[in-house]
């Protein structure tokens, strides 16, 4: 799976759920001129509503559960989860916290895990051209 899957431009939206906010630094690290996934018609959109890929980072607390069930709800149909980092598969440091409802499988529906602690920004961009062949296969079968 390489650049060829990339047949259109893809909006992602990120939602940091409670997280440390180490993922979400080396997301905005895939964006600048080093990893430039913007070449590759990989850009962040400021509404769910016009976003392809949901990029999810950190535990679901409970201040976020609704809103991420609501983000999820508002994301057009065909779409895919990228959850980045350990936190949000696991809940990882924050497991069996106090304010931590779980990872965001238990939330939504996941098409993508991205580990580490942070993953790197290598990591991400594999995850999203994932969720990239996950997407037009869907588009292909509808």
């Amino acid at each position: 799976m390489g650049l060829s899957s990339f047949k259109r431009a893809l909006w992602v939206f990120h939602v940091a759920t409670g997280s440390c906010n180490g993922c979400d630094i080396e997301i905005v690290a895939a964006l600048t001129p080093r990893y430039d996934v913007e070449r590759f018609g990989i850009k962040l959109v400021g509404t769910p509503r016009h976003a392809d890929v949901l990029l999810v980072t950190g535990p679901v607390t409970r201040p976020m559960l609704e809103r991420l069930k609501r983000v999820y709800e508002q994301t057009p149909d065909p779409k895919a989860v990228v959850v980045v980092g350990g936190c949000g598969s696991t809940s990882g440091v924050f497991y069996d916290s106090y304010n931590v409802v779980g990872p965001v499988d238990e939330v939504i529906p996941v098409d993508v895990y991205v580990p580490g602690c942070p993953p790197r920004p290598e990591a991400i961009v594999h995850g999203v051209v994932t969720a990239v062949a996950k997407l037009e296969k869907v588009a292909e079968r509808g």
